[in-house]
């Protein structure tokens, strides 16, 4: 049977175009991302660069560790802690010291991440003046880079006195020593110029560390930003790469399945001439196990070629470091090739069965019709995937359904329900083929119910393509637009004043504006230890409880705000322990323990109803925005021109604020998508060409029939694009019930959350993806009846 299985694939080669071509794509596809994978395992560690030429740095203590029953626990805190003052004085006695002080800067026609530094700390980055010289009074600065010139304006009045040039690792802004200790009166490190050995004696037992070689790395801005990057690389890649398996997979199969469907007369002539049905199962799969090594090596070709573009193109995208290049891996061709090989096979293990099944009399068949549509096998795997698919979303929305708004999860999931309603589509094609008018209209219906096999394959991968995009555009769509209703629900305030400049605001010139009530909010952390084991950080503000309701709406379940007060703490229900009463042991944003009574609890809602405590709570946090709620019989008018009368604020109507919060995708959330339906839209292509190329060789008898019964060419033009539109249509009606199922889990778990519910549907997307996979089966049906007109109906 191996010499037949050859014969096969010499003289049907055709057949085998789209299973090859496919298999091809997924291996180079997996190659990529498994050279992804492996180019983001781990990140190098970077050498020093703000304190590069520093001999120690002491910085005040960064670090929560937290002793747990299996081992000690840490994270970073929100607001680090200054160096001791008694270390501060030690340290002076032993050599010069630098204090350095960091902020965020915010200047009109700037970089958007502008960093603030007093001048002193510039020289242990190396940095030099290009241009002018050092600022010597408090309205002096120097800039990195070349988007200012000496002699401009900052938008905070400073005048640029000097520059120098950029080192690609911050766009700087450079005050007097005076003038950022104002800015920022926190000093978290400094340099030491002093004998190491010395300085670490004076530094122990402080909580301070002494940094020295390439620790000194961690006290530029954001050390982690490269495993953060990493991280979120193996997320993006990862994804993909299961993506591309299970689309391949479904492709291949379905590939196998339909040919060896329109090969039951040859079959049936193998079982004439004597063969068993095990030869010609061995037949299919020797022939599955050759297009599977042929197309793995081409894949793992295509890998090496594709790997070094993606490590350029994520770079350039901002997505990976500058560093990050792919390549060099030997275990990712493996792993493609071998898994492309279990693909080819496994593909066709079913197919392979079908047609050891095939009867003699098969020989004899005229008729294209398919047999039983839908076979027993195809109806019980179906059905258990639909029933799986049904209770592991029922089993999420009882148990956590906060895990049905994670992006891993509406990635994936709808692929349990694609494979099931995939398998089950021959069920419904007569119910859901139109009856269409005129000729045209019956024997388009004709031919689809007739070939239930051909049309429900065709329309499995436009089923894929369109519930992908449905599923995972929508599902991003509904959970963004729950979280800016959200923030409409909880924002009262008439104005929301946030600074200009980066740094804390004047809140004291902010309250004296006539007729404002002003809550001054800050951001910080608190930590807790769930389960004795699990060191958790929540995001918190710390607020005026007299005045948070006055300008905030927020969604309490029990409890009161009012009740808030420096004993207390406001959780939401998502925390282990939310009972109102209890109290909870935690950690502030400066790593300061405290044991705090549950004086309220929120609704977990989408995950953005944090935890609120008071100002003495707030871990040295400084003040980041301000709501303003305007008295009653003051003029609005009159209240947003004193607001803006403070120096450094930007003042924002209440509406304004909530459309700059509105949540937007990120990049990475963004290419992701992207990479996704990218993949799932290339393999419909692949698969409806060969599908439908395949299936108009087939008509060529019933194409010649209608051209002798009368049919003109442009007639049976018009039946095969109208046959083509129909599949699509089916396929496409088929994703978007995928879709409504996918959305419709997701708003029952923002209804148990006590979030708002806004189902947002991407028909533009959805029509964008009908209307390309209708134009690849346009052309796939057209270009070969065409060919096929060209020849006489006589013969």
């Amino acid at each position: 049977m191996l010499s037949v299985a050859w014969c096969t694939l010499r003289a049907r080669w055709a057949s085998f175009v789209g299973s090859f071509v496919a298999l091809a794509v997924g291996v180079g596809l997996l190659a990529v991302m498994g050279q992804a994978l492996a180019a983001s395992a781990k990140a190098p560690v970077r050498s020093p660069e703000r304190f590069a030429a520093a001999p120690a740095v002491v910085r005040g203590q960064d670090t929560l560790r937290v002793d747990t029953p299996i081992g000690a626990r840490s994270a970073g805190l929100a607001s680090p802690r200054a160096v001791p003052d008694a270390v501060v004085a030690a340290v002076r006695a032993l050599g010069p010291v630098t204090e350095d002080r960091s902020f965020p800067m915010r200047a009109a026609g700037g970089p958007a991440d502008l960093v603030g530094h007093p001048w002193p700390v510039a020289r242990f980055a190396s940095y030099e003046l290009s241009e002018g010289r050092a600022p010597r009074t408090d309205g002096e600065v120097v800039v990195s880079g070349e988007w200012a010139a000496v002699g401009a304006r900052l938008s905070g009045g400073e005048r640029v006195v000097g520059t120098v040039r950029g080192l690609g690792f911050e766009d700087a802004v450079f005050y007097t020593d005076a003038r950022a200790a104002q800015l920022s009166p926190l000093s978290a490190q400094l340099v030491v110029e002093a004998d190491v050995a010395a300085v670490r004696a004076v530094v122990a037992g402080s909580g301070a560390r002494v940094l020295t070689g390439d620790e000194r790395r961690l006290a530029d801005a954001d050390p982690g930003r490269d495993a953060e990057a990493l991280t979120a690389l193996n997320a993006l890649f990862g994804t993909a790469g299961g993506v591309t398996a299970f689309v391949s997979v479904f492709v291949v199969a379905s590939t196998f399945a339909f040919a060896v469907e329109r090969r039951r007369r040859e079959f049936g002539l193998l079982r004439t001439a004597g063969a068993t049905p095990a030869q010609v199962r061995r037949a299919v799969l020797a022939e599955a196990l050759a297009v599977g090594v042929l197309a793995s090596a081409t894949g793992c070709a295509l890998g090496a070629y594709g790997a070094p573009w993606l490590g350029e193109a994520v770079v350039d995208g901002g997505l990976a470091p500058r560093w990050y290049t792919i390549g060099g891996a030997v275990w990712p061709y493996h792993l493609a090739f071998w898994t492309g090989l279990v693909v080819a096979v496994a593909g066709a293990v079913a197919a392979s069965w079908r047609a050891g099944r095939t009867a003699p009399a098969q020989a004899l068949r005229e008729a294209s019709a398919d047999g039983r549509a839908l076979t027993r096998g195809r109806l019980l795997c179906g059905t258990a995937l639909l029933l799986a698919a049904g209770a592991a979303a029922a089993y999420t929305l009882l148990s956590d359904p906060g895990e049905l708004l994670h992006r891993k999860t509406y990635i994936s999931r709808p692929m349990l329900l694609i494979t099931a309603v995939a398998l089950l589509a021959p069920a419904v094609v007569r119910p859901l083929t139109p009856r269409l008018p005129g000729t045209t209209g019956m024997l388009v219906r004709a031919h689809a119910v007739a070939g239930v096999r051909r049309t429900a394959a065709v329309a499995a991968p436009v089923l894929v393509t369109v519930a992908l995009a449905g599923s995972l555009l929508g599902a991003t769509a509904t959970l963004n637009g729950a979280r800016a209703a959200e923030v409409r629900e909880r924002t009262t305030a008439d104005f929301v004043v946030t600074s200009d400049t980066g740094t804390p605001l004047d809140t004291a010139a902010l309250v004296r504006v006539p007729g404002a009530v002003a809550s001054p909010t800050a951001g910080t952390s608190v930590y807790t230890l769930e389960d004795g084991v699990a060191l958790i950080a929540s995001e918190a503000r710390a607020v005026d409880p007299g005045l948070l309701a006055t300008t905030a709406r927020l969604p309490v379940t029990a409890g009161r705000l009012a009740d808030l007060d420096d004993a207390s703490i406001v959780v939401n229900e998502e925390w282990a322990e939310h009972r109102v009463g209890e109290t909870v042991r935690v950690w502030l944003g400066d790593g300061t323990p405290r044991s705090l009574r549950i004086a309220a609890v929120l609704a977990t809602g989408t995950g953005d109803n944090g935890v609120y405590v008071t100002a003495a709570n707030a871990g040295g946090a400084g003040v980041d925005r301000v709501d303003v709620r305007v008295r009653p019989g003051a003029d609005p008018g009159a209240v947003a021109a004193g607001l803006r009368a403070v120096g450094g604020v930007r003042v924002s109507s209440g509406a304004r604020w909530v459309a700059d919060a509105e949540p937007r995708t990120d990049s990475r959330t963004r290419l992701g998508t992207f990479l996704v339906l990218g993949i799932a839209l290339l393999y419909t292509g692949l698969f409806l060409a060969n599908t439908l190329a395949m299936a108009a060789g087939e008509r060529g008898r019933a194409t010649a029939a209608l051209r002798l019964a009368g049919a003109t060419g442009g007639q049976v033009l018009r039946l095969a694009a109208a046959e083509a539109l129909t599949v699509v249509g089916l396929g496409a009606v088929l994703g978007l019930a995928v879709t409504a199922v996918n959305l419709a889990g997701m708003a029952a778990a923002l209804h148990l959350l006590t979030a708002p519910v806004t189902v947002v549907v991407p028909w533009p997307a959805l029509a964008w993806t009908t209307a390309a996979c209708a134009l690849l089966a346009l052309t796939a049906t057209l270009i070969p009846t065409a060919w096929t007109l060209r020849r006489r109906p006589a013969a």
